[in-house]
């Protein structure tokens, strides 16, 4: 992204996540703050967002985030009381939070929090006391040094989800960020997603996922970390994890996809997938 400016990609999946709750009937993520968050500035691309040829994409960031919760919810029934969204962009778990004990830490650059903070108003959404909002350009600041400013406590087991952020990192700055989350204590997990190298990919979606890269380096966000399935098994070893799961489109179409008649499912040429690592 550049330097100083909110996310344009937070803004196409939230917009998307929106389109989800008006276009499909049941959702499978419901989210009633999405729609309102977005509000009526972005019309136009909300009514593109809910046409049919926009149906997969709509319903990948759908079920990835129901999925992410999913595994949240596992782990508070088991005593955890801390969630971390990292990348945190317009997600509205926080504001939909069935659990007033657990407190949601949203991490993202200082722009795009300015930026959410602002739709929050806009759009009379309170911000509820058990969220905070954790600051970090990752330029000048770790992830556990913006965390400790805002009194978390780094000695309980916490959740982390990592949704639509590491296509976007150098190799580098993704291990050392696995790193540290794979030090947290027993019980602690972390939901992330990933994208499968461009020429593993057919003709066809190789031209789709060239034109996709153009406009995402164009504001900023270019796509550069790819990974095969084994070779995320590896990173996941080498952080020093000991449990993980990894999810595809016919495990999601399987889990949330099943009997509907809408015919909204997930293609299972999807480029990527889920993670879910456990201590």
């Amino acid at each position: 992204m550049h330097q100083g400016k909110p996310s344009k990609t937070a803004l196409k999946v939230a917009i998307r996540r929106a389109a989800h709750q008006l276009a499909d009937e049941p959702p499978v993520l419901v989210d009633p703050i999405a729609v309102r968050l977005i509000g009526d500035e972005h019309k136009r691309d909300m009514e593109r967002a809910q046409h049919r040829v926009a149906r997969d994409f709509r319903a990948y960031l759908a079920s990835r985030s129901r999925y992410a919760e999913d595994r949240l919810a596992e782990v508070v029934a088991k005593g955890v009381r801390q969630y971390v969204v990292l990348g945190a962009g317009l997600d509205t778990f926080a504001y939909r939070n069935p659990w007033p004990d657990l407190r949601v830490f949203e991490v993202d650059y200082p722009a795009t929090q300015e930026w959410k903070r602002g739709l929050l108003a806009e759009a009379a959404i309170g911000e509820p006391e058990n969220l905070t909002f954790v600051p970090v350009d990752f330029e000048t600041k770790t992830l556990l040094e913006g965390l400790a400013e805002v009194g978390f406590d780094r000695t309980q087991p916490t959740y982390f989800s990592w949704l639509g952020v590491t296509p976007y990192l150098t190799l580098g700055a993704f291990r050392a960020t696995l790193e540290v989350l794979a030090a947290f204590p027993r019980g602690s997990a972390v939901t992330l997603d990933y994208s499968f190298p461009p020429t593993t990919l057919s003709p066809a979606r190789q031209e789709i996922y060239t034109r996709l890269a153009r406009k995402l380096a164009e504001s900023g966000e270019s796509m550069r970390l790819f990974f095969a399935q084994a070779e995320m098994d590896a990173e996941m070893g080498r952080a020093g994890f000991k449990i993980w799961e990894q999810v595809g489109a016919t495990q999601l179409n399987e889990m949330y996809f099943r009997g509907r008649t809408d015919g909204l499912w997930l293609s299972p040429v999807r480029i990527g997938r889920l993670v879910t690592a456990y201590l």
